[in-house]
């Protein structure tokens, strides 16, 4: 970064922007802000950077610094929230230090369960936690467990294991030397026409310090293409358990018209309908307390770089009971579309992330005080820490006579 840079962007010229993650609806994104595309070596106000790049970027080593006219769209150290297994590890240090504080968060209930932080399945980490996890399977002979690669994405080497002979097997090979994570499997989802989903759901962080988070309302549900069963019924076949898009669409049954998506509205009127609106609401508002928890569980080990914001995509499973568990959460949710109206949602999400991010359009010091966004379009603030504690009433799940904000109603 150059004085150059900070030249352009204060003269108002076009905006300079790169990416090495070429997709339809970011380019029409900036080219439709009338934003100059540059090769990554040239100078630059804004980068879409894979994480690859990231790394690289923010790497001490590599000797770049960023410049005061100068965004990139991942936190350093983004991996915290994004890896399966960092993900776990802070969510649980995170439960632990609040039961410490003997904070009312974290309360538990009679069977030792937490009663407001128990938003992820029973996950241990491979190979570190292998012999508790055998005492655990041992102790429930008759769950069953879903085992995935802690670093990868798209459903790539996932398994499930109901048998702990198999999965003594699998622990004797060199796959199990690599970073895992095993997961209790949520054998009662809520299914709607016989078929397992789950949801994705867009949250904007533009500040960890203090926290300052945006939901979008637009998200949609993934199904899969073969109707659900129990895992003693179809232990092999992923196309009834794994919702993952690029997963299912090697099934002879995905259907191209609607790529079997379900928009997030959709499936709130199936709920109303089904079971009620107070079940709607309640539902919607637990999830968006899974976000907020998550963000928190991290927010002391995130790098906050004033640089950077993230635009995740957040994995969530609903199951029987209308309880939403967090499966993972996504650092470069997928850009590629599969329908026209999956293409019309993610640009639509990213057009309101960046007039959020680039308020009025125009590029600011990271210096300076970040200009209050005109619009949020779809997204919704989920939780402003700074105007929370100059709140007198702050919504807190713990506190006495409050609760948590109803930002899905």
């Amino acid at each position: 970064a150059t004085d150059s840079v900070c030249a352009i962007a204060m003269a108002k010229q076009a905006w300079r922007w790169t990416t090495d993650f070429d997709k339809h609806c970011l380019v029409s994104n900036f080219e439709k802000r009338g934003w100059v595309r540059v090769p990554e070596e040239e100078e630059w106000h804004f980068v879409w950077a894979s994480k690859m790049t990231v790394h690289k970027l923010f790497d001490p080593a590599n000797g770049f610094r960023f410049g005061d006219y100068q965004m990139i769209n991942h936190f350093p150290n983004h991996w915290e929230l994004t890896r399966k297994d960092t993900m776990v590890r802070n969510i649980k240090r995170y439960r632990k230090d609040l039961e410490k504080e003997g904070h009312p968060l974290a309360e538990k209930n009679e069977q030792g369960r937490f009663i407001h932080l128990d938003i992820v399945p029973d996950t241990f980490q491979l190979p570190g936690d292998m012999s508790v996890f055998m005492e655990e399977f041992k102790r429930n002979p008759t769950s069953s467990w879903i085992v995935k690669p802690a670093a990868s994405s798209q459903g790539k080497g996932i398994f499930i294991v109901n048998k702990l002979s198999q999965f003594q097997r699998w622990a004797k090979t060199p796959q199990a030397t690599k970073s895992y994570v095993v997961c209790r499997y949520v054998d009662n989802p809520l299914l709607v026409g016989g078929k397992k989903f789950d949801l994705r759901v867009y949250v904007l962080v533009t500040s960890y310090k203090p926290l300052k988070a945006y939901v979008h309302r637009l998200g949609f549900c993934r199904f899969c293409t073969v109707k659900y069963t129990a895992i003693s019924e179809s232990p092999d076949d992923m196309f009834v358990h794994l919702t993952n898009v690029s997963f299912q669409k090697q099934s002879a049954e995905y259907n191209d018209v609607h790529g079997g998506k379900w928009t997030l509205e959709n499936l709130r009127y199936y709920i109303e309908g089904t079971r009620g609106r107070a079940a709607a609401d309640k539902l919607f508002d637990d999830i968006n307390w899974i976000f907020l928890q998550a963000l928190k569980a991290v927010q002391n080990v995130i790098i906050n770089d004033r640089h950077s914001f993230e635009l995740y995509g957040f994995d969530v499973l609903i199951d029987g009971a209308l309880k939403p568990w967090l499966i993972e959460v996504n650092a470069s949710p997928s850009l590629s579309a599969t329908t026209v109206s999956d293409r019309l949602l993610k640009a639509t999400v990213l057009n309101d992330a960046l007039n959020i991010v680039f308020p009025e359009g125009d590029m600011w010091d990271v210096r300076a005080p970040k200009p209050p966004p005109e619009t949020l379009g779809g997204f919704q603030v989920l939780y402003d820490e700074a105007a929370a504690a100059a709140a007198v009433d702050v919504p807190d799940k713990g506190g006495k006579g409050k609760k948590k904000p109803g930002l899905w109603r």
